[in-house]
């Protein structure tokens, strides 16, 4: 989703540091179990409860970072029920252990939290809790952190390079309200007050801003699909007075299935199933919890972000929001200056989705659509190790990017292959950008150096400059990297063919001056 963009910072201080570098004091644990435990009380907008963390020791130590971003406090932590030091240093807190730490072993603290956390304004662009009431009078309640990190929230190790293995998350609600959070519930505890306590378990990886809480006065509706690996639970989680629109709009949900598991591959979460819960803000990937506030629209909010008529035959939040299960959930960035790893094969996905559906020439019109919005004033890519986006441009023209790149294959069967192979090859793992790159390179068989370089790094439009001298074509690349030498696609001499034009000039026999470069390709041209 179009999350905490903070592409904008060019100052960054120690805080961001301790928030997105590998410090020492994160290096030495590995995260394996997180069980949250909480109680919303909306009439105050005060939360409180612990988080227990489990945890692996990969080289000794004694002092861990757990983030947990202010005006939230820890009350205390404590380890095999003996309390522990805590200093605190912005958001960033380092508990003293008192227990040797023996390589190997698998150890847990308790944090204790409480107050009342950051409100999203505008979520999910500022993150934190949307305090919010449904046209009944009830409380409509939901978090949403990416960016700006799920310490926001609750204490946790606010780091995307290591996701815990599996997690439950117990959630106390008033009476009447439901929480719905990620995985599948397993447990529900009324209180003797008629508050209830409803416990979800994921067993699947999560990433920490995956990781989501929604309350309201929910009904449920439900459907089983029968997936690449077998029946999946596709669940369904509205406001009492939505049902109907719901149960027409969602129909969106199994079509995005049926066309994600056929370009990517099974859905990576068949354990947690797949959920839609209805929240007061736009949307948002939570992990086999995706969160939905389109107005039971298609389009986004009922635009169509293409201006071409294509964008109004889907539903954009489930779309696309469903698939980041694929990239962000399943394919997690390392550090968050690569969240075009998300984001760009997630606004690709959309095109793939109309091309399953309405043909390899909609989803081609849909996605150069989208090329008016991009910006082209920073490059995709971030800033390392301090918690800091790349440019916006990691939407359209990432997805320009690789539908580019889909021409160059030139093989739409090996295409969808390597896009399967991409989620098979890092299924549920944390990756970096060179991964990504040096994966799509030796699968294609082209060398994409030059090509990411340009995309990625660079913000200039690689320019095809022309111009025809006596019986001849000559162009050249301009605007480009060192070594870009990307073939294109263009018509001459009467028929479609390939040219293969670099830095130098080159010339090519011509019989007419009618001269065109396939749209298919993001590029500009120039004729000199």
């Amino acid at each position: 989703m179009y999350g905490q963009l903070l592409s904008d910072k060019t100052v960054f201080t120690h805080q961001d540091t301790l928030r997105g570098s590998i410090t020492p004091e994160r290096a030495w644990w590995d995260l394996t179990y997180y069980h949250l435990n909480i109680e919303v009380l909306p009439d105050t907008k005060f939360i409180s409860g612990h988080n227990t963390i489990q945890y692996t020791v990969l080289e000794p130590a004694n002092v861990l970072q757990i983030d947990l971003q202010e005006p939230l406090k820890i009350t205390k932590a404590t380890q095999d029920g003996k309390p522990l030091q805590v200093i605190n240093d912005g958001n960033a807190h380092f508990i003293t252990l008192t227990e040797p730490q023996r390589k190997g072993a698998s150890n847990a603290i308790d944090v204790y939290y409480e107050g009342h956390p950051k409100e999203a304004i505008k979520a999910p662009w500022d993150g934190g809790f949307s305090w919010k009431k449904d046209d009944n009078g009830k409380h409509f309640i939901a978090t949403s952190c990416q960016g700006l990190g799920a310490s926001v929230w609750w204490p946790c190790k606010d780091h995307m390079y290591d996701e815990v293995d599996s997690m439950d998350i117990s959630v106390t609600t008033p009476k009447n309200l439901m929480d719905v959070s990620n995985g599948r519930l397993t447990d529900t505890k009324t209180l003797s007050d008629g508050r209830k306590t409803y416990t979800w378990s994921v067993k699947n990886p999560i990433n920490n801003y995956g990781i989501n809480v929604n309350i309201g006065d929910y009904v449920h509706f439900s459907e089983v699909y029968p997936g690449e690996n077998g029946d999946l639970d596709m669940n369904y989680y509205v406001l009492k007075d939505n049902l109907e629109k719901a149960k027409k709009q969602f129909k969106d949900a199994p079509k995005m299935m049926k066309a994600f598991e056929h370009w990517f591959g099974p859905y990576p979460f068949y354990e947690d199933g797949f959920k839609l819960v209805e929240v007061p803000y736009l949307g948002m990937e939570h992990q086999s919890s995706v969160t939905y506030g389109n107005k039971f629209e298609n389009g986004y909010l009922g635009r169509d972000l293409s201006g071409t008529g294509w964008g109004l035959k889907f539903d954009f939040i489930i779309i696309h929001e469903a698939g980041h299960e694929w990239f962000a959930n399943n394919i997690t960035n390392i550090d968050i200056a690569d969240m075009w790893i998300h984001e760009s094969f997630t606004a690709y996905s959309e095109n793939l989705f109309l091309d399953y559906y309405y043909g390899k020439k909609a989803s081609a019109e849909y996605v150069i659509g989208t090329r008016k919005s991009i910006l082209n004033t920073a490059p995709i890519i971030g800033v390392y190790d301090v918690n800091n986006e790349g440019s916006g441009d990691m939407y359209y023209k990432g997805a320009n990017m690789l539908h580019t790149l889909r021409q160059l294959v030139e093989d739409d069967e090996k295409w969808r292959q390597i896009l399967r192979g991409m989620n098979k090859t890092f299924y549920h793992q944390t990756v970096n950008t060179q991964q990504i790159e040096d994966f799509l390179s030796q699968e294609t068989g082209i060398d994409l150096t030059a090509f990411f370089d340009q995309y990625l790094r660079d913000t200039r439009i690689p320019t095809l400059e022309y111009t025809f001298e006596n019986n001849t074509l000559k162009y050249h690349w301009t605007h480009i990297v060192s070594d870009f030498d990307m073939p294109i696609q263009v018509t001459l001499n009467g028929k479609l063919q390939w040219i293969y034009p670099t830095a130098e000039w080159k010339t090519i026999p011509i019989t007419s001056k009618t001269f065109k470069i396939d749209s298919d390709f993001y590029v500009d041209h120039k004729k000199i």
